[in-house]
């Protein structure tokens, strides 16, 4: 799959431009720990909390669609889910229609080929990768956006966000959810036990990763067994280090695996994943822990967890909110360090596609684009929206309210998932590809020039070079 170099926007950005306005959400990033001490934790503890009955007056003119049914796919399990049927539940009180939420499974194409050859697509799917909205509207699956859908986008949303849900030039998407992929998450007390400071770049973290170890805490929670973590602690090392360009062109497959930038960035990943007393439970260990577990473990256990740190994006707040630590004092936050000149920014998010052509399911489409339907979602906490319509007051507490804040503010200057841009067979899928060859080099990081030939030689089979 080929995308624009310009953030997939189709337009052309000054490089400067845009590395300023990385630098301005960086430092607006360098702010978040300071937030957050006397609020809520953002974990949606009180059921009611950003429910529908204390939604504001509406902003969005949606049909009547009495006896009308839908199905919506989505791999988001949890809270997460729980946290979405709330805002389905708002549609159908504004509506009258029924939705029901299908569980899916990564990959979600293939999950939705199934469903299709069954004669029974959802109406709507979440779809987490542009390659994937790329390779449904190929096979004939996914249908534009109508008219009062793209209007809805067209006003809330900046127009990089309404230029990664298009295919050749017409809206099929509307990204509900984003995420800030450019956090590292910290247990406040591990820290203040080993005296350490969060840093501000590569150097400084291995130096705090030593104090925290010698403190007598591991000092690095890693879910190596979902591989796209993998991807993401990799596309923030590459973007900081090899520059906005090379990033473009290795998203692109217009530069080859076997780069050097590559294996300047698998080498400097190795200097926390070849150090087996920095990952809790060493590489074995990490390639058993899932992405949840990764996060609670480093919350849980007093001042002995299992780590000290835990690298992913804003949504770890959910996943927080379970141990009962508090955003802001017991569990802070501080931007990926920079590896290069500059720290990284990298984006990743979930877009609404429509499956089935319906007047229903293109209000939902519509409904999703509109700031009523973030607000609910967004108040419940582990949710960020790139709908810049959304009060940034109505987040939980000021730490997510300052990452709203600085993914609005970055507009279209930012870099989206690498590995989301890619086909899935190569960026999105289980045991194959970037993941899989990604957690072999987790378990062998010395094996910089094998990992680059087999991620080459995946990514030439899956762009079709």
């Amino acid at each position: 799959m080929r995308m624009s170099s310009t953030i997939r926007t189709g337009r052309t950005v000054k490089r400067t431009t845009r590395a300023a306005a990385t630098l301005a959400v960086a430092a607006l990033a360098l702010s978040l720990t300071a937030c957050g001490g006397d609020d809520d934790n953002g974990g949606g503890d009180d059921g009611d909390k950003g429910g529908a009955s204390k939604q504001p007056a509406s902003t969005v003119t949606l049909p009547k669609l009495d006896g009308e049914s839908l199905e919506v796919a989505a791999v988001w399990t949890g809270t997460e889910q729980e946290n979405f049927k709330k805002v389905l539940a708002e549609f159908e009180k504004r509506t009258g229609a029924k939705v029901t939420f299908v569980p899916a499974q990564d990959p979600i194409i293939n999950f939705l080929g199934s469903k299709i050859a069954g004669g029974a697509p959802p109406d709507v799917a979440m779809l987490p990768q542009p390659g994937a909205i790329k390779q449904a509207v190929e096979k004939g699956w996914a249908k534009p956006l109508g008219a009062e859908a793209t209007k809805e986008l067209g006003e809330n949303y900046s127009q990089g966000w309404q230029d990664i849900g298009k295919v050749d030039g017409k809206q099929y998407g509307v990204y509900y959810k984003a995420a800030n992929k450019s956090l590292i998450w910290y247990n406040a007390q591990v820290f203040e036990n080993a005296g350490a400071a969060e840093p501000k770049t590569w150097d400084e973290l291995l130096n705090t990763a030593q104090m925290i170890y010698d403190s007598g805490v591991t000092p690095f929670s890693v879910g190596g067994a979902d591989g796209w973590t993998l991807t993401d602690w990799f596309e923030n090392v590459y973007l900081s280090q090899a520059g906005p360009e090379k990033y473009d062109q290795l998203a692109q497959h217009e530069i080859k695996w076997t780069d050097p930038s590559v294996k300047d960035a698998l080498t400097t990943l190795a200097e926390i994943w070849g150090k087996k007393d920095f990952v809790a439970g060493g590489a074995s260990g990490a390639l058993q822990t899932e992405f949840p577990a990764s996060v609670t473990q480093t919350f849980t256990g007093g001042e002995q967890p299992k780590a000290g740190m835990v690298y992913e994006g804003d949504f770890v707040q959910v996943n927080i909110a379970e141990t009962k630590a508090k955003v802001g004092t017991d569990a802070k936050v501080f931007p990926f360090p920079a590896v290069g000149d500059t720290a990284p920014v990298v984006s990743g998010g979930d877009a609404a596609v429509v499956f089935k052509d319906s007047e229903a399911s293109q209000a939902l489409a519509t409904w999703l684009a509109s700031p009523d339907a973030a607000a609910i979602q967004a108040k419940l906490g582990g949710f960020l929206s790139p709908n810049k319509s959304v009060d940034a007051s109505v987040y939980p507490n000021d730490v997510q309210k300052k990452i709203a804040e600085a993914l609005v503010a970055a507009g279209d200057d930012f870099r989206f998932d690498m590995s989301d841009q890619a086909p899935q067979a190569f960026g999105g899928t289980p045991g194959k590809g970037e993941w899989k060859t990604l957690q072999d080099f987790l378990k062998n990081p010395k094996d910089v020039a094998g990992a680059q030939a087999k991620l080459e030689a995946d990514a030439a089979a899956a762009y079709g070079d």
